[in-house]
């Protein structure tokens, strides 16, 4: 049976532009970023002479009523590239930088023409804050967008019905060398207690993938006369919005607990798995960017580039384990941070499945496209493709003459 390929495709209003692009996950390596490239396929007879423009937004939208003006959300574009497909500036074949790309161009027909853009080294990965289950309009968040559409030129005013979007993610894959397992202990003495009272925390390692259970190994040697009514142990997201606001959310999305009597000695093992699934209805907990009508995860840990300035990271993501003793009053072990990220091969992303959710649905004009790998020339479309339901296959097919 042979493997199949999908093709995620969206079509303007007036039919006038559409777009087709083999994956809507760009992945970043730290040292290099996946490209973004796709076909746009136009119909000369619905541009009536106009130009076909392709554009790479990365936009960051706080999202806050408090802030709107004149009831526009707040928002702040950090990146935007444009390209001109149509007329074309170079010749079509010089434009291909993939398989895909040469697939769909022989299949669409002369009415293809290939874009591609590159990502600078300076922009975030996508990632948004989860709103309450009550609350409406945009949520905050970082965003790219592709985005195609007919005007006359690239300044002129833009019709809607002759502009698709499409939105796609940049994330991150965890770096393939890590540091040292994270560890920290305190001692503390009490005014009443001739001895002190010993804590001591450590993880596996330090970087850990979507869906991994964390082991905290906690030792605690109490040679106090208090007793230890709690021991909490939590996995703590903290999310600061660096961009104009630095507003920070703290958030325990897996905990443990415990207890210690007077004079005893606890050595155990605590497995916490921070998951999404447990905490959906939560506002305020970050997760990777979102594409429409698709699942998603826990927002991996922010990774600052060298040379980059952290405010223009928009909402920077850390994650800290935390051990806390209850005595009388609380006695915090120092904190444990880690990161959490993808896994860095091929089978961590397939389409636009997350980490550890499935896939979503896709709805309203946008569709995927289920197409068979094929070794040799690719047949033509035939016709034009309407899309109205959830996914599409591939429409009926012509021999190639």
């Amino acid at each position: 049976m042979s493997s199949k390929n999908v093709v995620f495709k969206k079509i303007s209003k007036d039919k006038s532009v559409g777009v087709y692009m083999g994956k809507r996950d760009f992945v970043d390596r730290v040292d290099s970023v996946d490209p973004v490239d796709g076909i746009i396929l136009i119909d000369h007879e619905a541009l009536q002479g106009r130009k076909v423009f392709v554009t790479l937004s990365c936009t960051f939208r706080y999202g806050r009523d408090d802030v709107d003006v004149i009831g526009i959300a707040f928002r702040r574009e950090l990146y935007l590239s444009t390209r001109q497909v149509y007329p074309p500036l170079q010749d079509r074949e010089k434009g291909i930088h993939s398989r895909t790309q040469a697939r769909l161009m022989r299949k669409l027909g002369d009415n293809a023409y290939p874009f591609f853009f590159e990502f600078p080294d300076n922009l975030p990965c996508s990632v948004c804050l989860q709103p309450a289950p009550h609350d409406v309009g945009k949520q905050c968040a970082v965003e790219f967008e592709i985005k195609a559409f007919s005007a006359e030129s690239q300044d002129a005013k833009v019709r809607k019905r002759s502009t698709v979007k499409l939105l796609i993610r940049k994330v991150q894959f965890a770096p393939e060398s890590e540091g040292e397992a994270p560890s920290v202990e305190t001692t503390r003495d009490f005014l009443m207690s001739d001895k002190p009272l010993h804590v001591k925390a450590t993880l596996d390692k330090e970087i850990y993938y979507h869906g991994e259970p964390i082991k905290v190994h906690v030792s605690v040697t109490n040679n106090s006369s208090k007793n230890i009514k709690n021991i909490i142990v939590s996995v703590d997201q903290v999310s600061t919005v660096v961009l104009y606001s630095n507003d920070s959310y703290v958030k325990s999305v897996a905990i443990e607990e415990d207890s210690v009597s007077a004079g005893a000695t606890l050595e155990k093992v605590y497995t916490l798995l921070p998951l999404l699934a447990n905490n959906r209805e939560r506002r305020g907990i970050a997760l990777d960017g979102k594409l429409k009508h698709e699942d998603t995860n826990l927002a991996s840990s922010s990774i600052i580039k060298e040379g980059v300035l952290k405010e223009v990271l928009g909402i920077m993501v850390s994650y800290r384990v935390m051990v806390k003793l209850i005595v009388g009053g609380s006695v915090p072990c120092n904190n444990l941070m880690f990161q959490v990220q993808r896994k860095s091969n091929k089978a961590a992303l397939s389409g636009t499945q997350g980490a550890d959710e499935g896939r979503g649905t896709n709805r309203g004009n946008e569709s995927m496209i289920n197409e068979p790998e094929s070794g040799g020339r690719g047949s033509p479309y035939t016709g034009k493709q309407e899309v109205t339901g959830r996914s599409v296959r591939t429409g009926r097919k012509t021999k190639p003459p």
